[in-house]
């Protein structure tokens, strides 16, 4: 298919090529399409898990540039803007397990994408999330699969989240999708209009979601949704909530054939030309130097702070084994910290990763998070011991799209028990408390409750730049910036603070779920 591929994009710029000539264009721009072929081969060149068609497409770049025309170049090094590339698993470069998880990938997905790039760090994880997002997108369910693309779209433009929005347009048209639906929100079937309110709470104030909201939307004459089709949305807006929060927070780049990923001015000695820098393209290695020089810190300092934070974790420890908090103190803190989290926000001014708008995609542009306790409004505490995911949730996805509830359970407990016993440069120790803490902190910010949880633990654990790290990703994602994710944990590995994403993920996807879903039960009862 390469071959067939090869052969009609060389004689499409042969055809320009000769045109040009005629003109007498000394560099003809590649056109009619001829473009996006290029950046696609440029995709394959570099990111294929399989090595002939990476060489097979870099020869059909070269034979295009032989005929005079430019052809593209990657905008920006590696995967993540925040992480660099050489510290990034490199496509070729990969172990056997990495290899076929890569070839899944790309076998599923038509592309090896940034995202897996990042997440291949955990193996175990990434097995998990490609199989369930492989599910929910093409296997059989209840919604037409350019429903399942169209809804992550509206999902991943809550957070004006491009990258997403980018891949599930190309998929959604691929699948059959009607182009006139991407124009807006107004002009897709009302079924999928109506589904925006419920869109926009999950996304940003999932607390605020009734029995009512859900009988709107069941209950609808013509345009109504069965429960099994409701299960199958819910659980799609809130896969893509969390992953805009992946994206943003690990600093995912753009995909090298979508926009913003590749580009066909010529580089230059010095990684960048003038037009480069008129139009604020700097060069990466410039950017990467001078973000890395923004937060200075000495190595010493660094490592003061982990061995203070492994100090806490052996008296936290302690203190458990010598007393035990009451059930009154313990709602105490919880309500304490519920209230204090209320407070922590980012002064930063400092631009985070520059999107397209796609507000087109959804209604409201207005609506997004707000704190639950401000203002006076008080929402009830929800306490886990009355509705969990594993005792009510799970069952309830289960039993309306079989299989899912089975899937989303081994990618909760992958994520919330991923160890390896390590913090930074020491060996040999349980992390159990910080990640729980880590767990228990963002279930805290949507008021949900564990009451066998000392809260007291957090403020012990999390420090002011990763309380702020976790909020933004988790609740505003789209204003995450290499700053925060320089500015806490110093001295610890990427692979690392991709793990503490994972959690966030999981721990967010995990949270609006909970209410959607005992909304749907309170509903059906």
């Amino acid at each position: 298919a390469l071959d067939t591929i090869g052969q009609a994009v060389l004689r499409r710029a042969e055809s320009i090529a000769a045109g040009a000539a005629a003109d007498g264009v000394p560099v003809p721009a590649a056109r009619d399409g001829l473009g996006e072929a290029l950046a696609r081969l440029l995709m394959l060149s570099k990111r294929c898990p399989f090595p002939d068609v990476r060489e097979k497409s870099e020869a059909i770049l070269s034979g295009v540039q032989e005929l005079g025309i430019r052809i593209p170049r990657p905008l920006g090094h590696g995967p993540s803007r925040f992480i660099p590339e050489k510290e990034t698993i490199q496509v070729g470069k990969e172990d056997a397990t990495m290899h076929t998880l890569f070839a899944e990938s790309f076998a599923t997905l038509g592309r090896l994408d940034n995202v897996t790039l990042v997440m291949v760090f955990h193996p175990q994880y990434l097995e998990s999330f490609l199989k369930t997002q492989h599910y929910l997108l093409q296997m059989d369910g209840p919604l037409p699969l350019h429903y399942r693309h169209y809804i992550g779209i509206m999902a991943a433009a809550r957070h004006q989240c491009s990258y997403l929005v980018n891949l599930h347009v190309n998929d959604f048209l691929h699948v059959g999708g009607d182009p006139k639906w991407l124009n807006g929100l107004e002009n897709a079937p009302q079924k999928l209009q109506n589904l925006g309110e419920l869109n926009k709470m999950l996304a940003h104030r999932p607390w605020l979601i009734t029995k009512e909201h859900i009988e709107q939307l069941l209950k609808t004459e013509e345009n109504s949704w069965s429960l099994a089709e409701l299960i199958h949305a819910v659980v799609l807006l809130t896969h893509y909530h969390s992953l805009a929060s992946f994206t943003f927070g690990c600093g995912i780049s753009p995909e090298i054939d979508c926009e913003g990923g590749h580009t066909f001015r010529p580089p230059s000695v010095s990684n960048y030309c003038i037009c480069d820098i008129t139009n604020g393209y700097h060069g990466v290695d410039e950017i990467h130097a001078s973000q890395a020089g923004s937060i200075p810190v000495s190595s010493t300092e660094s490592v003061c702070e982990v061995e203070a934070l492994m100090e806490k974790m052996k008296q936290l420890q302690e203190c458990r084994d010598e007393e035990e908090a009451s059930q009154e103190e313990m709602a105490t803190r919880f309500e304490r910290e519920k209230r204090e989290s209320m407070f922590v926000c980012s002064s930063e001014d400092e631009e985070s990763a520059a999107t397209r708008d796609v507000s087109r995609h959804f209604e409201d542009t207005s609506y997004g998070y707000k704190d639950f306790s401000r203002h006076g409004m008080h929402v009830p505490t929800f306490r886990v011991q009355d509705y969990s995911w594993e005792d009510h949730g799970y069952s309830l996805v289960n039993r309306l799209y079989p299989d899912v509830g089975q899937l989303l359970d081994e990618k909760f407990h992958i994520a919330y028990n991923l160890t390896y016993n390590t913090m930074a440069m020491h060996k040999d120790v349980d992390t159990s408390m910080l990640r729980r803490a880590i767990w228990n902190y963002i279930h805290c910010m949507f008021g949900i409750r564990y009451d066998d949880y000392d809260y007291g633990e957090i403020n012990q654990l999390l420090d002011r730049s990763f309380k702020v790290y976790i909020k933004t990703v988790v609740c505003t994602p789209e204003k995450t910036t290499k700053r925060m994710y320089d500015s806490f944990w110093r001295q610890f590995e990427h692979s690392e603070k991709v793990h503490v994403n994972l959690l966030l993920v999981e721990a967010r996807m995990q949270a609006e779920l909970l209410y959607a879903l005992r909304a749907i039960t309170r509903y059906m009862t």
